[in-house]
C-alpha cells in the first residue's frame, strides 16, 4: 500500500459524468465543476429534478443513458441494490480508457437487501458491481463523509491533510482517479486490487477515518475479511 503525493504536472480539464446526486454525488459536482471540469450529472428521477444543481454549479443536467458520453471519468454514487437497472450499455459512449469510480457500500440490513452474489460467492462489493456494469472500477470515495468532499481539502503537504484509500485492477484508471483526488485536495493510499477492497468495507478500520496516509495505512492493514452479522443479510 502507497501513499501518494502529487505530481506537480498541470491539471488537465476533463468531462466526467457523475451519476447519482445524492450527498456524495453532488458534494463532487460542487467541487469537480469549480476545478474548471465538464462535469454532467444524472439521478434517477430525471434532470429536470437537477436544476437547481446545475444552476449552483454550472453541471449539466442529463439523463443516466447519457451521463458517461465521451467522459473519461465516470462516477457511480448510487445504492448497490440499485446498480443492478443502470442501463445497458452505459458505458459504450465513454471515452476510451474511461475511469468507473465506484462510491458504493453494501448495507444488507438498511437498505440493499441481501445480494447473493457478496454474501454466497464472496464477492467485494465493487467486484460484485463490476460484473454488473460490465467494466472495471476504482473503488473510492466510499468511506468519506460527504461533508469533508467541501470542507477538508488541504494543500499539498499539510499536516491535516486527509488522505483516501483508492482500490482497482487497472493501473491506469487508478492513477487517473488518484490524480482527481489530489487536485480535490486529499492524499491517497492504494489499497491494492479491486479483490482487496474489502479493506475498505464498511464496518473496517479506514471506513470514515478521517487520518493521513499513515494512519490510512495502517488501518487498511489491520482490517479482516470477515464479515460481521450486522452486515450480512
Amino acid at each position: 500500500m502507497q501513499g501518494h503525493r502529487p505530481s506537480g504536472r498541470a491539471r488537465r480539464v476533463m468531462k466526467i459524468g457523475i451519476i447519482g446526486a445524492g450527498n456524495i454525488g453532488g458534494n463532487l459536482t460542487r467541487r469537480l465543476t469549480a476545478l474548471g471540469h465538464d462535469v454532467s450529472v444524472a439521478n434517477s428521477r430525471g434532470p429536470h429534478t437537477l436544476t437547481a444543481l446545475a444552476e449552483e454549479t454550472g453541471a449539466t443536467p442529463v439523463t443516466v443513458a447519457e451521463a458517461a458520453r465521451d467522459a473519461e471519468v465516470v462516477v457511480i454514487t448510487v445504492p448497490v441494490k440499485a446498480v443492478p437497472n443502470l442501463p445497458s450499455g452505459l458505458l459504450d459512449r465513454a471515452a476510451p480508457g474511461v475511469a468507473v469510480i465506484d462510491t458504493g457500500n453494501y448495507y444488507p440490513r438498511e437498505r440493499d437487501g441481501r445480494i447473493a452474489g457478496i454474501e454466497d460467492d464472496g464477492l467485494t462489493e465493487s467486484r460484485w458491481t463490476e460484473r454488473q456494469i460490465g467494466h472495471p472500477v476504482v473503488k473510492a470515495f466510499n468511506g468519506t463523509f460527504a461533508q469533508d468532499i467541501l470542507e477538508r481539502p488541504r494543500p499539498a503537504g499539510d499536516p491535516d491533510r486527509m488522505a483516501l484509500p483508492v482500490a482497482g485492477d487497472d493501473e491506469a484508471a487508478k492513477h487517473r482517479v488518484r490524480d482527481l483526488i489530489d487536485a480535490l485536495g486529499f492524499d491517497t493510499v492504494d489499497a491494492g486490487g479491486i479483490d482487496d477492497s474489502w479493506r475498505q468495507q464498511p464496518n473496517t478500520p479506514v471506513y470514515g477515518l478521517r487520518a493521513g496516509t499513515g494512519a490510512v495505512t495502517e488501518a487498511l492493514a489491520e482490517a479482516s475479511p470477515e464479515r460481521t452479522p450486522e452486515f450480512r443479510g
